[in-house]
């Protein structure tokens, strides 16, 4: 049995992860989801990670092995998920399309010089829409998840994230733990090509590619936890 900390997006909504929580449980494994201050100005990244740290006590309970932690970053997770790993002593890693930091760099300093944005704009173009067009939240992220999932959504309102975490750095100096990454071959967002590149160029490794777009914990529960289990 493994026990799985899985570290949510911009927003900071546990509620993320329910169907792959319940995805990894009919599998025999453990999973803690957390809700992270994402609205507070004054939050950081250790502020992220103290917040997680005190869940996982309290929802882990004990844990046999650390050779049965495995932490989960998705999108901005990537950022909290080295201090994490860390601080509960996990195994590994697993950054599912994932922003990848190198040691201290902030959000805003990653998208500005990783390519992200060109990414997005070229695959925009592939797909002839306007360039420059502004995200759409259905076409953009919700596009393969399914409807009922999609209303759900929509009734617990947009999640709040503040800019302020744009310019927090990521205070790591290494990755603690081998690192793997799930890519979305369907990622708007970050675009799988791109998320490739990125995996090879800062950690060397060749994503594991499934169906899915950047929400795709989701959309692709399934599919997901399998990844995860790899």
């Amino acid at each position: 049995m493994s026990v799985f900390a899985l570290i949510p997006g911009a927003g900071g909504s546990a509620w993320y992860w329910h169907r792959v929580v319940a995805a990894l449980s009919t599998r025999g494994h453990r999973a803690v989801a957390f809700e992270l201050p994402a609205d507070d100005p004054t939050a950081d990244f250790r502020r992220y990670v103290d917040d997680c740290v005190g869940q996982w006590v309290t929802a882990a309970g004990p844990v046999t092995s650390p050779d049965t932690v495995v932490v989960v970053g998705q999108s901005l997770g990537g950022f909290t998920a080295p201090l994490l790993a860390e601080r509960v002593g996990a195994a590994r890693i697993v950054l599912v399309n994932a922003m990848i930091p190198a040691p201290h760099e902030t959000p805003a300093h990653w998208f500005a010089t990783s390519g992200a944005q060109q990414a997005r704009a070229a695959l925009i173009d592939d797909e002839g829409r306007p360039v420059g067009a502004e995200l759409d939240p259905m076409r953009d992220f919700f596009h393969d998840v399914p409807e009922s999932v999609v209303a759900e959504a929509m009734s617990m309102g947009e999640p709040e994230q503040s800019d302020a975490i744009l310019q927090c750095e990521c205070p790591f100096e290494s990755w603690p733990v081998p690192v793997t990454v799930v890519t979305g071959r369907d990622d708007r967002f970050f675009p799988c090509d791109f998320q490739r590149r990125i995996a090879k160029k800062l950690l060397g490794v060749e994503p594991t590619v499934i169906p899915g777009g950047h929400l795709i914990a989701l959309s692709r529960p399934r599919e997901l936890a399998a990844a995860l289990l790899g």
